[in-house]
């Protein structure tokens, strides 16, 4: 379908209710809504809210606290399309990240209702928590309790206080023991759509309101120890010098190389820390992490086994130790082809120029790819910018992913029907 006038200004309507949940905040002078907060809740319940005036025809919050608003299909027992993303924030966030998909799939139950029109399949608004992996040692359980991939020992975490994941549940108003009835049977869920922010550059750059997600990237994570010997900076001759910041500093200058051979592998080092870290000391050790990620597993294997051999390579020419310690791996997460299929062809009929790209950061698509095939819409942010309050992404570009998910959706209802 192409855009209508005689549509709701989808973009003015998502950014008033993104206006709207952005005055949810546990923190008085910035926006921070963390996992199961007293925010989290206020949020959750106006989001119940907006689902109920759009046109949902059962609204809930299940027992982990997701969001769930159904506007049903035209018969009773007809599967489910999802549709959502994530309420909860990081701290001192934007207001986009998360919600603007959350918002999007609002608007187009909104747009259904306002026509009159059922499709052959529900769909279900799904406005998740524990995203964003501040609060809990957890990540994604809201996501993962739908998927069926709940683990129940994530109830014994605690936060930075002291609070239980279980206590802050029931706090909440949730219910721990209900958590594994939340998972969907597979047979009655068509998919799942997710629209998000880019959370990168690459939609500016190209001037593009909105692009395609092929992947969620793998990753994977070390921990890397080099230990050198610490002496007078004044007394020991360069070339005499088992020097950890030196060694590692080309390390690091290493992965910057290898992480860029590939067209899309990425490698960063985010921490070093340098001991004993004194102006007239040589340093004896220093650690760092790497951050090594990519949509095809291959491509990220290769990589991180050669910047492992890199690491090791220059720590013994430098007579320097070097311990590499895992800490994390995660495959790459691909989007379902008939889903990517359905966006690219509704971009291209809203003579947009369709755009292709991995998606670098983790999202509630990867874990309910357990469930169903998944599809991702990136939405352009100014200068790539996300988990910051200076995150934008202007209503026209806003307007037109939402425009393009109800065009997918009225399409996907057409193949279904046939």
């Amino acid at each position: 379908m192409a855009a209508s006038t005689s549509l709701p200004s989808f973009g003015r309507r998502a950014y008033d209710r993104l206006m709207q949940l952005r005055g949810f905040s546990d923190h008085p002078d910035n926006l921070t809504r963390l996992f199961l907060s007293p925010a989290h809740r206020q949020a959750a319940e106006a989001v119940s809210v907006m689902m109920r005036e759009a046109g949902c025809d059962e609204v809930s919050i299940d027992a982990l606290g997701t969001v769930v608003g159904r506007y049903h299909g035209e018969s009773v027992d007809a599967p489910a399309l999802l549709i959502g993303s994530h309420i909860d924030t990081v701290k001192d966030a934007g207001s986009y990240d998360g919600t603007l998909g959350v918002v999007a799939g609002i608007g187009v139950v909104e747009a259904l209702k306002q026509s009159g029109r059922r499709l052959p399949f529900a769909l279900d608004i799904l406005a998740f928590g524990d995203e964003e992996n501040v609060r809990f040692p957890s990540n994604l359980s809201s996501s993962r309790a739908l998927a069926g991939t709940f683990d129940p020992a994530t109830l014994d975490g605690v936060d930075e206080d002291g609070i239980s994941f279980r206590k802050a549940l029931l706090d909440f108003g949730g219910k721990p023991d209900a958590i594994a009835a939340l998972a969907r049977d597979p047979s009655k869920v068509i998919g799942y759509l997710e629209v998000h922010i880019e959370q990168g550059p690459v939609l500016q750059h190209e001037a593009l309101p909105v692009g395609i997600v092929t992947a969620i990237n793998g990753a994977s994570r070390r921990r890397v120890m080099v230990t050198g010997q610490a002496g007078h900076a004044g007394t020991v001759p360069m070339a005499l010098r088992q020097d950890a910041l030196t060694a590692a500093s080309e390390m690091v200058l290493a992965v910057e190389a290898l992480g860029a051979k590939a067209a899309l592998t990425v490698a960063t080092v985010g921490r070093l820390a340098v001991s004993p870290n004194a102006v007239n000391v040589i340093p004896g050790g220093v650690q760092f992490t790497l951050d090594m990620r990519g949509p095809d597993d291959g491509e990220r294997i290769a990589m991180v086994q050669a910047i492992e051999e890199a690491c090791r390579a220059i720590a013994a020419r430098r007579s320097v130790e070097i311990e590499i310690a895992p800490f994390y791996d995660a495959p790459a997460c691909p989007c379902s082809p008939s889903l990517q299929a359905a966006l690219s062809e509704a971009v291209a009929r809203h003579q947009i120029r369709p755009l292709h790209l991995p998606s670098g950061a983790g999202h509630d698509a990867m874990a309910m790819a357990a469930l169903c095939p998944i599809g991702m819409l990136f939405v352009r942010c100014t200068d790539g910018i996300s988990h910051n309050p200076a995150e934008f992404a202007s209503q026209s570009d806003m307007d037109q992913a939402i425009r393009i998910l109800l065009d997918a959706v009225e399409h996907l209802a057409r193949n279904h029907r046939a």
